[in-house]
């Protein structure tokens, strides 16, 4: 077939898809899903080598080079990041930093106002995910079987050392699973354990719910705004494991509050 026709094919095929997006919210949403998955996917296989070539292999360094790509996300999806409260992050040593999960547009929120020396804790099998598997393990991703309770607590005990030891914060997602409800799922205690142990602060961030914008449920995903409060430090020093509960449902609350605060809801 000539070069002419394979090109006014792809033309034709794409003026289709336009219209059948305009006319169809679920074709919509399944195409901008799937760009998605493929800007993760090239971006990931391009950044890798980079990240060796500049610090040689896997370390929390990398994970500036990784923000600093997909920083540009936002703007294939139209999305806007009102950020407030940065200075909060700037916490002598390390610190547990803790938020909302909403979806898999999160890391775009996360990568926007993530601060240096900070890095995420993720569930195992990302690790197996291609070259998104390859970047995140790259940037020092501290990955959790989380099907084996001990398996878990032994890895976060390493991480408390790890976190004193090489100055460094550690991002969690307390839900320990996404929720688009726009609403907070009860929090699971192992940051706030891992908090307590390391005697670190907790910083909350909260990003307002998506839902006005994405809902997979209503095939809806448009341009729109996220608006980002990094909230005052949580101190834990002089807690021991008996405070773990009360500062858990004090970080909730407070997180809940603001989430409600920043989507304009009612508390």
């Amino acid at each position: 077939m000539e070069p002419g026709w394979l090109l006014w094919g792809a033309a034709v095929l794409l003026l289709l898809l336009h219209v059948l997006a305009e006319l169809s919210p679920a074709v919509n949403f399944v195409l901008r899903i799937g760009f998605y998955y493929v800007l993760c996917i090239v971006g990931s296989a391009l950044t890798a080598p980079v990240c060796l070539l500049v610090n040689g292999g896997r370390t929390v360094k990398n994970m500036r080079i990784i923000k600093n790509v997909v920083k540009t996300f936002k703007y294939f999806f139209g999305l806007r990041f009102e950020v407030k409260g940065l200075e909060n992050f700037e916490v002598e040593g390390p610190a547990i930093i803790v938020s909302n999960h909403q979806s898999m547009l999160d890391m775009m929120g996360m990568m926007e106002i993530l601060p240096d020396n900070c890095v995420q804790v993720g569930k195992k099998e990302l690790m197996y995910a291609g070259s998104v598997g390859l970047i995140i393990y790259l940037g020092g991703v501290i990955f959790i079987n989380r099907k084996s309770t001990t398996s878990a607590k032994m890895v976060m005990a390493e991480v408390a050392k790890t976190m004193v030891a090489e100055n460094v914060k550690v991002w969690v997602y307390p839900e320990g699973t996404r929720n688009c409800t726009g609403d907070l799922l009860p929090f699971k205690k192992g940051a706030f354990h891992l908090a307590v142990q390391a005697q670190v602060p907790v910083i909350p961030v909260v990003y307002s719910s998506f839902t006005t914008f994405y809902n997979p449920k209503k095939n809806l995903f448009t341009s729109g705004k996220v608006k980002v409060e990094v909230l005052p430090p949580i101190e834990t020093k002089g807690l021991t494991s008996d405070d773990v509960s009360d500062l858990t449902d004090r970080c909730f609350r407070t997180m809940r509050e603001t989430l409600f605060r920043l989507s304009g809801r009612p508390s």
